[in-house]
């Protein structure tokens, strides 16, 4: 799915100023723990979270992650929104809640980033 159906699907706002909206996007992570992310994210995904704090940015940055979604009308900070346009990660707010959306995108036809490779053996 490109990047520019995705923020539409989420009726969300891009605020990063120099962002691909042609970009693909094949599967999407959403998580407020960021060692989620590292662990179950996949290269070029799009990370929907809550958190905005800087962090979110380096872990995206970690993990090949796309873009970045903040839900629940969360808005970051200037630090954030500096160190992602220095990353090259475009960011998004959406006012809707992050179980919405990742709703939303899936009857979209965006899938979840696949884990289950990752918990072969673990009993889960």
């Amino acid at each position: 799915m490109k990047f520019g159906e995705i923020i539409s699907v989420l009726e969300g706002r891009l605020i990063s100023e120099d962002a691909d909206l042609d970009i693909e996007i094949a599967c999407a992570c959403a998580a407020d723990l960021m060692s989620d992310v590292l662990a179950f994210a996949e290269l070029g995904s799009v990370l929907l979270t809550g958190l905005c704090n800087p962090q979110v940015v380096r872990t995206a940055e970690m993990a090949d992650i796309a873009a970045i979604v903040f839900v629940r009308g969360k808005y970051p900070p200037p630090e954030t929104i500096a160190l992602a346009e220095e990353e090259g990660i475009p960011l998004v707010v959406t006012s809707y809640a992050m179980f919405e959306m990742c709703g939303r995108l899936y009857q979209a036809g965006l899938k979840s980033c696949d884990i289950s490779c990752r918990l072969v053996g673990q009993g889960t």
